[in-house]
């Protein structure tokens, strides 16, 4: 099952204690439906959960049976509801506030006028219209629409409720999306998906986890093949005072540190420096064996 349909699967395990709320659900269901006017009603889901939603609203809110008023039609994972009687699609755009000549549908504000009512409309339109991506994937929400005036309406809906999402269009439909983490959660928690939006946070957190591991283990990696290349080129420079015979004229701490750097090839220079007797710094060493590689590169350039 998709993270979106478990998150709408959620939503319909409970209902709403107000009429209010059930009637702005089902109010954001049928204007972000396939189709709603005065001669159809047509809903598509994939969700058998969400079908028997509408069916229950449709009987709670207005007293309809879809079952005989309508048709329910299961087509492979979708289920299709669909109301072709004429008298019963104007009862219902009536209801809300349409008149017949209401072409383009738009958001009638007084059906939703309470607070905990655009709550329920907004899930309602996500039930009908929406959809959340897997947040192991990436974060994203929409809601899609075919008319331009609800895509304004309910876009200006969301921003009044402190939401900032974008717009853009999709092979000719309108969508309102959501890719900030947090307002996708906020937005879940909102509508009624508390558990979905709990397991976006956890997804958030394993994710930062997952990044900051990968930044270590890269970092990391990269000091080791600093040390390593560091280590390298100390090696060569010894090798190449030794077949100089220039080691000979070196400093006893020059001498020591040259005896060392072969014998301890690999170890960081933190762990070098503790073996010396007595030991010394790590910038006492560095120093030193910087100065190793100094006299070879003089003594190389001399024989060239």
């Amino acid at each position: 099952m998709s993270f979106s349909k478990r998150a709408k699967s959620e939503m319909c395990r409970s209902f709403p204690a107000k009429k209010c709320c059930l009637s702005a659900e089902l109010y954001g269901i049928l204007l972000f439906a396939n189709t709603f006017s005065d001669k159809e009603i047509k809903i598509n889901t994939e969700s058998r959960d969400v079908a028997k939603r509408i069916s229950a609203l449709f009987k709670r809110v207005m007293d309809i049976d879809i079952t005989r008023d309508g048709k329910v039609t299961k087509k492979s994972e979708r289920t299709i509801i669909s109301v072709l009687d004429a008298e019963v699609c104007r009862k219902v755009l009536s209801f809300f506030g349409y008149e017949k000549r209401d072409i383009v549908l738009h958001l009638n504000m007084g059906a939703i006028d309470e607070t905990c009512c655009r709550a329920a409309f907004l899930r309602g339109a996500f039930l009908s219209g929406g959809a959340v991506t897997d947040p192991e994937k990436k974060y994203h929400l929409e809601l899609i629409t075919s008319h331009q005036s609800l895509s304004r309406e309910v876009m200006a809906l969301l921003l009044d409720m402190d939401f900032s999402p974008g717009t853009t269009m999709r092979k000719g439909n309108y969508l309102i999306y959501f890719k900030d983490s947090s307002a996708i959660e906020d937005f879940l928690t909102g509508i009624g998906a508390p558990v979905a939006a709990m397991a976006l946070m956890q997804a958030k957190v394993e994710k930062g986890m997952r990044s900051a591991i990968n930044r270590k283990v890269n970092c990391e990696t990269a000091n080791i093949d600093k040390m390593a290349s560091a280590a390298a080129e100390q090696v060569r420079a010894i090798q190449n005072l030794k077949k100089s015979k220039r080691i000979d004229s070196l400093t006893e701490s020059l001498k020591e540190t040259a005896r060392l750097r072969m014998k301890y090839p690999d170890i960081p220079l933190s762990e070098l420096a503790g073996k010396f007797d007595p030991p010394i710094s790590k910038p006492g060493l560095n120093h030193r064996l910087k100065k190793l590689i100094e006299i070879a590169n003089e003594t190389n350039g001399a024989e060239k």
